[in-house]
């Protein structure tokens, strides 16, 4: 049999990280098994309906290098892909149900179903819908009923589930699942206006579209009961199902936008790679080897098994995303830093900065091991590229009422220095720290003041040797025609802007 998986979001908004993984989870499989991997559209409730959703799951789908076998954009022998798109089919199906006396018209209002429920809820019964006491096929009678439908009355088709006995499955992650009949309720299949909802479309098209296995989130377990008793009263084969553990935060709550980003989209604006994002959530919850983190999706797809996906949730770590990042930016650096420079331009063209290519290359070269996103570069490094703005904070922890005779001295030594490297800049300051008697980590601070004027950056040789000998001669002059101004600041102030020389 030809494994054949799909991923089935619905068009609410933008592609969740937890979609995405579990859009991860059947490619692997797909792949690992020479199968198929679907993308299907599921917009039957179009009251929640976003536009411009599609766009963004297709865009998010081929970003992460997930591209689909089959969907609406790409076609396929089972299309259409979008569940809109075939209404008729389902209504057809919902039809057959009645026909064969698994399902059955109710005429309810939506005034009435409430009542039932607040009888229920008063008497502490579970809210289901009383079969036996509302308005409906069975209570009216089949004359009553096919009036009712002639006369144009709306009406919803609902799943007759049985009184007695129970249901079962086998989830591949979770094992046998037993559901007693009396907990599942009557779900409504075609809605009054038509359409379908969920529970119909999902088992329908799962069944036409030849899905050998289902993979999806863990919050679609307690449907599946109901999806398995349409399978039975379709008399169609139910495919394996495997229920993925949650994504959560920190506090091991479910993810949600409260504690941070959940979109896709947000991911890759802030400059993560897409391997790097791949690499991660393809371990919460799965992970092939206890000794090793990174993987190419090759591997990913080469060791990838259900079963040994764990049942528990998934903590999703920001901290071990970004070191995962980091990662795979050190390795662009050595093998593609044409495509990083690039990816960089236009974040310094935003501010109106502009370098050439080999500046921008030897920046990211210099500051890669310090930052986790190629976009921090802006933020981490902007000395690089424009006079810096002075850490007051800084100034007062390093600046003493010598610092300035000092200045002048290292820039003597600096406008001497040639060749102007960082070994040479490392070999005449630390020469002149020790006939000085000076701490050579109070020089680095004081150049670092002058030059970069925050309190962290790249190596400090390297740096004064990449922006040059005149930049660094210029921006000591700065700081020193500064320090008035810095030492009349109060400490609640911005920092304080390079003078002009």
């Amino acid at each position: 049999m030809s494994v054949r998986v799909r991923f089935a979001p619905s068009p609410t908004g933008y592609l969740h990280i937890g979609g995405l993984r579990t859009a991860l989870y059947n490619f692997l499989f797909a792949r690992h098994h020479g199968g198929r991997f679907v993308l299907r559209i599921e917009d039957t409730d179009r009251t929640r309906y976003v536009p411009g959703s599609v766009e963004d799951i297709l865009a998010s789908l081929r970003w992460a290098g997930l591209e689909p076998d089959e969907s609406p954009v790409h076609g396929g022998q089972y299309g259409p892909y979008v569940q809109s798109e075939r209404t008729e089919i389902y209504r057809h199906h919902a039809a057959m149900l009645v026909e064969r006396g698994m399902a059955y018209y109710a005429f309810d209002t939506p005034d009435e179903l409430e009542r039932m429920r607040q009888r229920q809820q008063a008497a502490g019964i579970a809210p289901r819908y009383d079969r036996s006491a509302m308005r409906n096929q069975f209570t009216l009678g089949e004359d009553e009923t096919a009036r009712l439908l002639a006369a144009g009355q709306p009406a919803t088709i609902r799943l007759k589930v049985p009184l007695h006995g129970d249901v079962k499955f086998h989830d591949a992650i979770r094992g046998a699942i037993v559901v007693p009949y009396k907990d599942i309720d009557d779900q409504v299949l075609l809605k009054s206006d038509g359409f379908p909802t969920y529970h119909l479309a999902n088992v329908v098209d799962d069944h036409l579209m030849a899905i050998t296995h289902v993979i999806r989130g863990e919050e679609w377990l307690p449907s599946t009961p109901k999806h398995v008793l349409l399978y039975e009263a379709f008399g169609w084969t139910p495919p394996q199902f495997a229920h993925l553990p949650l994504l959560l935060n920190p506090d091991r709550s479910k993810l949600s936008k409260r504690h941070g980003d959940v979109a896709v989209r947000d991911y890759i604006a802030k400059g993560y790679f897409p391997e790097a994002l791949v690499n991660f959530i393809a371990l919460l919850g799965w992970n092939p080897s206890g000794d090793r983190e990174l993987y190419t999706l090759d591997e990913l797809i080469e060791a990838f098994s259900l079963e040994d996906v764990n049942k528990a949730g998934a903590v999703f770590d920001l901290a071990k995303l970004d070191w995962m990042n980091a990662q795979y930016l050190h390795r662009r650096v050595q093998t593609d830093l044409g495509s990083l420079i690039q990816q960089l331009r236009p974040l310094l063209s935003e501010r109106g900065w502009n370098a050439s290519d080999d500046y921008i290359g030897r920046v990211i070269v210099l500051v890669h091991e310090r930052i986790h996103r190629l976009p921090e570069v802006v933020e981490f490094a902007d000395y690089m590229f424009v006079p810096p703005r002075y850490d007051e904070e800084f100034f007062r922890t390093v600046w003493d009422d010598q610092s300035e005779t000092l200045l002048r001295n290292l820039s003597s030594v600096i406008e001497t220095t040639d060749p102007f490297t960082a070994e040479e800049l490392h070999r005449r300051l630390n020469q002149f720290a020790a006939e000085k008697s000076i701490p050579f980590r109070r020089i680095g601070n004081l150049l670092r003041l002058a030059v970069t004027g925050k309190r962290v950056g790249a190596g400090m040789m390297d740096t004064i040797a990449l922006l040059g000998k005149d930049e660094t001669l210029r921006r000591i002059a700065s700081l020193l025609s500064s320090v008035a101004t810095l030492q009349g600041s109060p400490a609640s102030d911005s920092d304080v802007e390079a003078q002009p020389s």
